[in-house]
C-alpha cells in the first residue's frame, strides 16, 4: 500500500496495490495488519455504502461529536467522487483548512479522514458509489454538519459548471465561524 501525506496532519491518501490480468484485477483494499505495520491504529466496526445518481451530488461537510466521533477510510466503488477534509480541531495550526482528493474506481484512491475532521465529497460521474469504513457507530444525536461552501474554508469542489445538489441538512447547516467544534487539537510529543 502506498501512503501519501497531506497537508493536514493525520490525513492521508492510501494506494493499495492492484494485481491485474485480463480477467480484472484483485486488490487488498484494508489490511488491519498493514495499517498496524505503517503506525496506523483503527478498529474499524462500521462499513457504509451510498450511491448518488447525479453528477453535483455534494454530502457535507459533516462530522460525529464525542463520544461517537467517527474516524473514516473512503474509497470510491464505482465513478468518481472528490473528497474532502477540513480540520475543525480548536488549537489546531490547520484549523478550517482543507485538503482534498479525487477518489474513483479507476485510480483506486482511498482517504483516511481521522477524528476531529469534517468530511465531504462531491460526486464527478453519475451513479457514483462511495464506500467507507468508520471506528465507530452512528448516532443521530451526535451527528453534525458545516456548510459546504463556506466563504472561510473555500473549498473547489471541482464540480464543473455543475449546481450542487444538496440534502435540506447540508443546505441549512452553520457555517465555521457559528460552529462550536467540539475537538481539540493536542500536538504530538
Amino acid at each position: 500500500m502506498y501512503i501519501e501525506k497531506t497537508s493536514l496532519s493525520g490525513v492521508l491518501i492510501l494506494t493499495p496495490e492492484r494485481f491485474g490480468d485480463a480477467r480484472g484485477f484483485f486488490s487488498e483494499s484494508y489490511s488491519a495488519q498493514s495499517f498496524a505495520q505503517n503506525g496506523l491504529h483503527y478498529d474499524f466496526v462500521q462499513d457504509n455504502h451510498s450511491m448518488s445518481s447525479q453528477v453535483g451530488t455534494v454530502r457535507g461537510l459533516h462530522f460525529q461529536a464525542p463520544p461517537y466521533a467517527q474516524s473514516k477510510l473512503v474509497r470510491c466503488g464505482r465513478g468518481a467522487l472528490f473528497d474532502v477534509a477540513v480540520d475543525i480541531r480548536k488549537g489546531s495550526p490547520t484549523f478550517g483548512q482543507w485538503t482534498g482528493v479525487e477518489l474513483s474506481f479507476e485510480n483506486g484512491k482511498q482517504l483516511l479522514v481521522p477524528q476531529g475532521f469534517l468530511h465531504g465529497f462531491a460526486t464527478l460521474e453519475p451513479d457514483t458509489e462511495i464506500v467507507y469504513k468508520c471506528d465507530n457507530y452512528y448516532s443521530p444525536e451526535c451527528d453534525g454538519a458545516v456548510r459546504f461552501d463556506d466563504p472561510d474554508i473555500g473549498i473547489n469542489w471541482h464540480l464543473g459548471g455543475h449546481q450542487a445538489i444538496l440534502s435540506d441538512k447540508d443546505a441549512t447547516a452553520p457555517l465555521l465561524k457559528d460552529f462550536d467544534s467540539p475537538f481539540t487539537f493536542e500536538a504530538s510529543l
